[in-house]
């Protein structure tokens, strides 16, 4: 038998047929990644964008929340800018409150005054409106005084030639303080043997030691008056004269302190021996 042959011009067309076919398939493939890597790329982009919008919210956030703290110590802590005239000088001054108060009372505005003037305390007069301040406890918004009110003072300054002694005098007023902080913790340890909350097997040293505490305490505020007796002080200091009869009285309301904290030791001292001796009997 005699094979068909089909002409070259039909195979030609049949391979050219499949070529274009193939092709189609490749560019359909090429054109499917190329939009699938644009979906892609528009993806991450929005995620990018989504990341940098989430973290500026989160910082502005953080912005809010400092800024509402700083409102909220500024609130806690009201501060008054008072005018404070002395003779032909003006002075601006800034008061806070101490850390015991809520706000600036008298005594608050007296001490910056004296740092600004030289005034002494015990001999400044503040006239506000017509009325001498001076209660020195008394909140300054009871009084009226709010920011740019204007207080006058009358008062002369120190005497340059007893600045010295008044230098001195305010370092053993500091030390004076230091030691009445010390007799405040022997306070607590007293009161905390009054309520009973040490066991009684370890009452009697705890007792021994604190005698010992109250003791040198004692020691370091008789120091402090010996200092203050060997102060000569001419008549016309009269600055220094008043500060050390003043720092005199506050050391010797220490001492009847510390006295009363030795007698209660001492009875203390004397129950836990006589309970002692019952029970050996």
């Amino acid at each position: 038998m005699k094979k068909k042959v089909r002409p070259r011009s039909s195979q030609s067309e049949y391979v050219a047929h499949s070529r274009e076919l193939t092709r189609g398939r490749k560019l359909s493939h090429s054109t499917t990644l190329t939009e699938l890597e644009e979906v892609t790329t528009i993806e991450e982009g929005t995620q990018t964008e989504e990341v940098t919008v989430a973290e500026e919210v989160t910082q502005t956030e953080a912005m809010a929340q400092i800024e509402e703290m700083v409102q909220t110590e500024e609130m806690e802590t009201p501060v008054l800018n008072v005018t404070v005239t002395h003779s032909n000088d003006r002075y601006e001054l800034l008061v806070t409150p101490q850390q015991d108060h809520s706000e600036p009372i008298v005594q608050d505005l007296a001490e910056l005054v004296e740092e600004a003037t030289g005034v002494p305390v015990p001999f400044q007069k503040l006239i506000f409106k017509g009325k001498s301040l001076k209660e020195m406890e008394t909140p300054l918004s009871a009084l009226g005084i709010q920011n740019g009110c204007r207080v006058m003072l009358i008062g002369e300054k120190n005497n340059p030639e007893e600045e010295p002694e008044l230098k001195k005098l305010k370092d053993l007023e500091v030390s004076v303080e230091k030691t009445a902080d010390h007799l405040e913790e022997l306070n607590k340890e007293l009161s905390d043997i009054q309520q009973g909350f040490l066991a009684k097997e370890v009452e009697a040293e705890v007792l021994y030691k604190l005698d010992r505490k109250v003791k040198a305490t004692i020691e370091q505020f008789m120091k402090i008056l010996e200092e203050i007796d060997t102060m000569v002080l001419p008549e016309d200091f009269k600055d220094s004269r008043l500060k050390r009869k003043n720092l005199v009285k506050k050391v010797q309301v220490f001492l009847a302190e510390c006295d009363m904290v030795e007698q209660y030791i001492c009875q203390e001292t004397q129950r836990l021996h006589s309970s002692d001796f019952a029970l050996d009997e």
